[in-house]
């Protein structure tokens, strides 16, 4: 998996946009005839190489492989050279294909293949294996008869291979039905290959199943909805530039000082106090419910200048506690908690005072500037450079709430059936970055790592956010769908020079990188910036902070 490194033009839309799809839509598009890509792994046709040994009869499945409950997935040819194409390939006879549409943007193929082309597949294969084959008796490559040959190799390998150079063979025809739709990765013969195999055997014919993901019909509700949008974003108060300047200058101040410990009074606001708490949730009748392990922490180290920020009433319920006293008490949680399993939920908390501490500060004047902002001589100018930077920071936080907000509100109004396939491989795209992320913060040993990275823990977290994947295809969905409505364009300039800036990241840090998919992920990321940019030219926005 490659990390995509953008360079700082750029940097602003990463958080919206990122992880995103990874490969559009537009470009996971399977045309009839190029190479198909059936799953992960890539086999070579029997149409190119024969790779066995008739000596040691180690023939096998070509190309393919037989799931345990005895579905049959095909793998096609890597290089478009080796595979023939539909045009080039004309079968005797037409074949007999029938499209059911099905959920979540996918379609069934139900296809019937005539006889005779099954016949001639058939006699491909026994020229395959009389070109290969070393027969006693016989020149290389020379024509050997029909019984011998197929005596010589194997009544059954030869079926096995006939069923195979079928499948390979009319598959791409079958798929004309759903060119420019079909997306790569998604392709699935769901048929049972010893249920073909017999059928074949008794009635030298053909039928089998394709399901196949297609690309998702977006509809807006209302219809060109997204025109002329009234969006209210709200912002918090800690985004304000004036109040986070004061945080910031006194959470300076406060590092400049020393910690005392209190030994002879309790708790009041100022102090630094070291607790451990404990909740569990009250039940409708009052009775104790069950531990909130969220709420819970062992040595935790609690800044009564900052008690705001957890829960209300949390501060002034251990004012007054001393170092080895404990308190409990009652709190009802929020509706506006950001746990949702939490919102007014009412919860016994228990809270152990282990050391409880004052900070001695030093007089606040110009003495301090250099400590407080390296390179400042005086207060007044450390006030003006925090003030600067908060002002910076504001505004950046107030573009990327407006963007969350304008995102959220147009993923409402899209109806669409996300197909499989698309929800798997973002999801699998989120769940690598977030193991990415747990790596760069901890070292994983290999057991944790392997377990992490196993198919059930992938599984688990498609399951459990599966509500956010969705939400961030549906969004990113609908930006590519106005990008193309509205004939929005970048220049190629933009383009090429964004890809140049994060291809010199990729080298900066020595890392492994695809080209083709830094590209796609640049030209996604400049899509959804000039998609954003028309929306907010014509968007109603109110700002309310709350």
């Amino acid at each position: 998996m490659e990390l995509c490194v953008i360079s700082t033009t750029t940097a602003k839309a990463i958080n919206t946009f990122l992880p995103s799809i990874t490969r559009r839509v537009s470009s996971r598009l399977i045309q009839s005839d190029s190479v198909l890509q059936f799953g992960r792994r890539l086999k070579k046709p029997i149409s190119s190489q024969l790779e066995m040994s008739c000596v040691s009869r180690n023939f096998g499945f070509l190309g393919g492989s037989m799931s345990h409950g005895g579905d049959f997935r095909l793998f096609a040819a890597a290089s478009p050279a080796v595979e023939t194409s539909v045009k080039e390939d004309k079968l005797p006879a037409d074949l007999k294909v029938t499209e059911t549409l099905q959920a979540n943007s996918s379609v069934k193929l139900s296809v019937e293949v005539p006889p005779i082309v099954c016949e001639d597949c058939y006699q491909r294969v026994l020229t395959e294996f009389m070109k290969l084959s070393k027969v006693p008796g016989f020149r290389p490559k020379t024509r050997v008869p029909e019984n011998i040959i197929v005596g010589f190799v194997g009544r059954q390998y030869v079926l096995r291979a006939t069923v195979e150079s079928i499948l390979k063979r009319t598959l791409p025809h079958a798929m004309e039905s759903v060119t420019g739709r079909a997306l790569k990765d998604s392709i699935q013969i769901v048929s049972s290959f010893p249920e073909m195999e017999k059928a074949y055997s008794k009635l030298k014919t053909l039928s089998y199943e394709v399901v196949v993901d297609v690309v998702p019909e977006l509809r807006w509700n209302p219809e060109d909805g997204y025109k002329n949008m009234k969006v209210v974003v709200e912002l918090g108060d800690e985004i304000d530039a004036k109040k986070a300047c004061e945080r910031q200058l006194r959470q300076k101040y406060k590092s400049l000082g020393a910690l005392k410990i209190v030994t002879d009074r309790g708790l009041q606001v100022g102090d630094l106090a070291v607790v451990d708490i404990s909740a569990t949730t009250i039940d409708e009748d009052g009775s104790t419910g069950q531990a909130i392990p969220d709420a819970e922490s062992k040595g935790f180290h609690f800044d009564t200048e900052e008690g705001n920020r957890l829960l209300p009433g949390f501060l002034d319920s251990i004012i007054g506690i001393r170092a080895g006293e404990s308190k409990s008490f009652t709190l009802a949680f929020p509706e506006s908690w950001k746990q949702e399993s939490l919102r007014g939920q009412r919860a016994q908390f228990t809270v152990d005072c282990k050391e409880l501490f004052y900070r001695d500060l030093p007089t606040l004047d110009d003495s301090l500037a250099d400590k407080l902002l390296p390179g400042c001589t005086t207060l007044k100018e450390v006030e003006e450079t925090l003030a600067k930077r908060c002002q910076e920071m504001e505004q950046e936080a107030k573009d990327q709430a407006t963007d969350n907000a304008i995102l959220d509100q147009i993923r409402k109004m899209v109806e669409v059936e996300i197909p499989q396939s698309l929800f798997e491989e973002q999801g699998r795209q989120f769940y690598g970055a977030r193991l990415l992320e747990i790596q760069g913060n901890m070292k994983l040993t290999e057991d944790q790592l392997a377990s992490l990275s196993s198919q059930k823990a992938v599984n688990e977290f498609l399951e459990t956010q599966r509500e956010s994947i969705t939400n961030i295809i549906k969004q990113n969905l609908a930006v590519g769908d106005i990008f193309k409505r509205e004939n929005l364009e970048f220049s190629t300039d933009e383009l090429v020079k964004e890809v140049e800036n994060s291809i010199s990241e990729f080298k900066k840090h020595k890392q492994e990188y695809d080209e083709e998919r830094v590209k796609d992920q640049v030209q996604e990321i400049l899509e959804g910036a000039k998609v954003l940019e028309w929306l907010k030219d014509r968007a109603e926005i109110q700002y309310i902070t709350r």
